[in-house]
This record gives structure tokens, sequence and C-alpha cells, in this order.
């Protein structure tokens, strides 16, 4: 069983998918939400689903939407895994590295990524994506954290370089925060469904091979994440976790980085696969973004 949401930007329909066939959700709720998912909403769509109260629906032609809606918050963690630390130049942080993106960089799966103008050095970054299912705060211990998350799902961390180190001020959000930099999806995935302990995570541009490993490389975690954030901070329903990338991505020095036309593809076994075409940010003039601000 997954959660999706299908339909335009702003209109999308909750569904829930099981076995290829799309049923209707708006009998339960009118979204995929924090709301639905504090209320066990996945469980009470696995149990309308099995008592077949459910209305099946064709959405083959329907866009992907983010399989939640309105996350109040996109946490990341960096340098979560110890390849992709190592190509970074870093050695492994001795403590979860924690930075935000804005919850309105989340679009679809399939959705246009924008390419700030001017910017020489976008890159992607495939990331196991924890969606939360109710309130965690002060845990108290990692034991307890697994039981706090709804879902999982494909994430894709679109970062852009020169924002995120040389004009960044000391902090990350700056490379992480242009519109449409964060696709998640295509589906939320039952967190009873998944173990999140040894996923391989895969990425592609232009389908040539970029990432290749597994969620064994983590150096936090998820449960352990779930853990330390709760220490700082109140995680709500909804929230995205975003929980690092491994190597693979042009920061290495390996590949190049991204340009208008190019295509990005992820994968993360159990989660479903995203697409994404890179375009110039639309209706901006040329001269404008921070690639651009004189110092």
């Amino acid at each position: 069983m997954e959660l999706q949401r299908r339909g335009p930007a702003g209109e999308e329909i909750p569904v829930v998918v099981d076995e290829g066939r799309a049923f209707d959700l708006r009998p339960l709720t009118g979204d995929i939400d924090g709301a639905f998912l504090a209320g066990d909403g996945i469980a009470g769509a696995r149990s309308a689903l099995a008592a077949g109260e459910l209305t099946e629906l064709d959405v083959s032609g329907l866009r992907h939407g983010a399989p939640v809606a309105r996350p109040g918050a996109v946490v990341c963690i960096g340098q979560n895994y110890a390849a992709h630390a190592a190509e970074s130049g870093s050695p492994p942080p001795p403590e979860p590295i924690i930075f935000f993106k804005h919850p309105n960089t989340v679009i679809g799966a399939y959705d246009e990524v924008h390419l700030p103008p001017g910017s020489a050095k976008t890159d992607w970054e495939v990331e196991l994506a924890v969606i939360i299912g109710r309130q965690a705060r002060y845990l108290a211990s990692p034991a307890d954290a697994l039981s706090y998350i709804a879902g999982y799902a494909v994430s894709n961390d679109v970062s852009e370089r020169t924002y995120q180190s040389e004009v960044s001020g000391g902090q990350w959000s700056k490379g992480k925060c242009c519109e449409t930099f964060n696709p998640l999806g295509p589906s939320l995935i039952p967190a009873d469904q998944v173990d999140p302990t040894n996923l391989r995570l895969q990425s592609w541009v232009n389908d040539e091979p970029r990432q290749d490993s597994t969620t064994g490389d983590m150096i936090f975690s998820v449960a352990q994440l779930i853990y330390e954030l709760s220490q700082f901070l109140v995680l709500d329903p909804g929230d995205v976790i975003n929980t690092g990338t491994p190597q693979g991505v042009a920061l290495s020095g390996r590949f190049p980085f991204l340009g208008v036309g190019d295509e990005m593809r992820l994968v993360i076994e159990g989660l479903g696969e995203q697409r994404q075409q890179i375009i110039a940010a639309p209706g901006v003039p040329a001269a404008a973004g921070a690639a651009n601000i004189a110092r």
C-alpha cells in the first residue's frame, strides 16, 4: 500500500494505491497532511481499503504531487554518509549537522526544477525522506523513535553550491531554499512496510550513473536522527526529514553541475522513482539571482 496525491498543483486528490490500483481517499480525508497522519489516517486507509469501502479511480493521466501536503518544516541532515563526507573533504561529523529548507521548496516527483539565474553549481542529492506521524519531543531513547514515523519517500535535496558555500554567511540554507529545490515522492510508503537500515539509493543525470549506495553507510541512523532532533526541536506530524545523501554528487569534482535541459532520475529501493528536468527559472530577468549579487 502507498499513499499519493494526484492532480494539478493545489488541486491534488488524496489516493491510496494497492497492487497498481488507485482508490479515492476523499471519503476519509480532504488531503494527506499532518492532521490525517496524526489521526491514524494510514491505519484508517488500510482498513477502508481492506473492507472495499473506497472507490477506484483512474489516475493514469494525473500529475504526481508531493505525497504530503504543506509540511510545516523540512529539516535536513548534512554529511550523514561516510563516503559523502569524505568526498566533501570533511571528516565524519561527531554530531548530526542540521539545516533547513523552506517548506515551499517541496514539489512533485516529476515536476520541473528551476535553475536559478546565473547558477553554475546546482547539484542533485538523492535522500531518504522521513515523514513524521505524531509529535516527537524529548524522546527518551532512539529505541522509541521509529514509532513516530508515518512513512518514507524519495527526496531530492537540490543544492546550489555557490549559494551554499561562497555567499552563505556561514550557514547552508541559502543554497537549499531556491524554489522547486525539493522534489518529493512519488509516494509515501507506510513505515511498517519499510526497513530503513539497508535501502539502496541511486541517481542518474541524463541516464548516466551518479550515486549508488545504501542507507547502511549512514553515520547516524534514522532512529538516532529522530531521537537527536527531538532533543532540540519539536517534530510535528507532516514534517519532512531529509536524512542525507551518499557519495556521487557534482560537488565531488567528478561530475559536471546541472544545466538547463539536464534530467535527474532518482530511485530508492521499495519507495519508487522520480525524474525532473532542469529548466531556467521562468519570468526572472537574466541579471537577477544570488550568483550575480555584487560584493
